[in-house]
């Protein structure tokens, strides 16, 4: 039986700030429990939900060297959903109401981490073949393991998969200080492995250090190679052509079922959505204070409030959006100061076609994805994206960017073959988003029996993680 290890900064159902936490906590779950013996690590933040508490058992209590500190490491374990979680013990480092502080404390705070992962294996009596790293937050690990840990026998075997979920967050910092925090080698620190533009760069160390490196969807892991989306890493990326692959994330068909959500007014298939639906957005719709109208389009946003998610072309053309009689826009989310401001007026202005909740509900989202007519993402830049799959989960048409993971799950509406299972806009503009949500509008208006094919088609699409885990499968076999 082969073990792999994921080591995350947070994985569900225990941690969460974004979809980070959905793939760590849902993947794991998906692999043939015959043939893999699949586990997690993850710190214990003292903001994790408490309700948790409970479960944890403490397994072991060792130390660990920091360059020229001594720092404890405590192990707790628990089970959920038939996987294995351990937890890794620091009050000095994992203290705080939040996952992130400022990236001073992260770059200490994750160097602690990863060097706790490898040193309490022994501890623990697992020996994975594989630790599959996430994102930054664990990108010391692969660096540690060939260097610090590299003339140990029982490290000797284990091979790493590094998967970079966002490329723009790459947890860098001043050298010397990184240099002093880590107690890596100095000779290290140079352009060809950690040294960043005069910086370390954690990301940059396990790209270079990692067996295999990954990204959460195939046209991301191609525009990370390019001048536009590589964030000043396309050349190491693009150097590296058989290493980087990108596999798909998917999305958990036990939470996000409209058959059986017990947050929705009216539950349906694929075979009743159409009519159910209806349903749910009256109910949205009295529930948010906005006229109630079956036959107005109703868009959704469930986002990050920032430029990423493409916040700025949506002040851009909001007014102009909203001059239309029969649409309204829902949205859920919390992020920059100013966007929050601007969309609270907006809602002032508006407040029977503009309904806004500010902050996150797991289920207003739900509702939202279960009563909008159509859901916007239009992304600056996309790794994957969860949202527009859980759109169509519910019968959703997502609009959307034509952008890494958006572009690679929503074919556009071609009306000449009737076919497609939502709308998407090439270029990050403003205008050219408003007219291909007035072209949904128009479908959705005066071409119902199209817009139903739509749905339907959606609704059929496979973005569970099954297919995922089988790809995974296969990298881990190959390292």
């Amino acid at each position: 039986m082969k073990k792999i290890l994921f080591a995350a900064s947070e994985a569900m159902p225990y941690v969460k700030t974004g979809g980070l936490a959905d793939v760590t906590g849902s993947l794991p779950r998906c692999f043939n429990r015959h043939k893999y013996d699949v586990r997690v690590i993850l710190p214990k933040y003292a903001c994790m939900d408490e309700a948790f508490l409970p479960q944890l058992q403490f397994v072991c209590r060792f130390y660990v060297n920091l360059n020229w500190r001594r720092q404890y490491v405590g192990i707790f374990t628990a089970e959920y959903k038939g996987v294995r979680y351990y937890f890794v013990d620091n009050e000095f480092y994992f203290a705080g109401d939040q996952l992130y502080h400022n990236i001073y404390e992260d770059v200490e705070k994750f160097a602690y981490f990863s060097k706790a992962v490898l040193a309490c294996l022994p501890y623990i009596d697992f020996e994975p073949d594989v630790i599959h790293c996430h994102d930054w937050q664990t990108g010391l690990i692969p660096v540690y393991l060939r260097t610090a840990f590299g003339g140990d026998q029982f490290y000797a075997r284990i091979r790493t998969v590094f998967s970079i979920h966002n490329l723009k967050f790459q947890g860098r910092w001043k050298l010397k200080e990184v240099m002093d925090i880590t107690g890596l080698p100095a000779q290290i620190f140079n352009s060809r492995e950690l040294e960043f533009y005069g910086e370390a760069n954690y990301l940059k160390g396990g790209v270079v250090y990692a067996d295999a490196v990954g990204t959460v969807s195939p046209s991301y892991a191609y525009e990370i190679c390019t001048p536009e989306g590589g964030e000043g890493l396309n050349g190491l990326l693009s150097g590296k052509p058989n290493r980087i692959f990108g596999i798909l994330n998917g999305i958990d068909y036990e939470e996000y079922n409209p058959v059986n959500d017990p947050y929705i007014e009216a539950n349906y298939g694929a075979e009743d959505a159409v009519a159910e639906k209806k349903k749910n957005k009256e109910a949205l719709q009295r529930e948010l204070g906005l006229a109630v109208e079956s036959d107005t389009f109703l868009i959704g946003m469930v986002s990050r409030l920032t430029d990423q998610k493409g916040l700025d072309l949506v002040m851009c053309v909001l007014e102009e959006l909203l001059a239309d009689k029969k649409v309204q826009l829902v949205i859920l989310g919390e992020g920059e100061e100013r966007y929050e401001n601007m969309l609270r007026q907006a809602q002032t202005r508006h407040p029977e076609k503009f309904g806004l909740f500010v902050g996150y509900s797991d289920e207003m989202a739900h509702k939202i994805y279960a009563s909008a007519d159509a859901f916007l993402m239009p992304s600056l830049f996309e790794p994957c994206g969860l949202c527009q799959m859980i759109a169509m989960r519910y019968g959703t048409v997502p609009i959307v960017r034509e952008t890494g993971g958006l572009q690679d799950t929503v074919q556009s509406y071609n009306e000449y073959e009737n076919i497609g299972t939502g709308f998407s806009f090439r270029n990050y503009n403003a205008h050219e988003m408003l007219f291909v949500i007035r072209y949904a509008h128009d479908i959705f208006r005066n071409r119902r029996e199209n817009w139903n094919g739509i749905i339907r088609r959606a609704m059929k699409q496979d973005f569970s993680w099954d297919a995922s885990a089988k790809q995974y499968e296969v990298l881990y076999e190959r390292l």
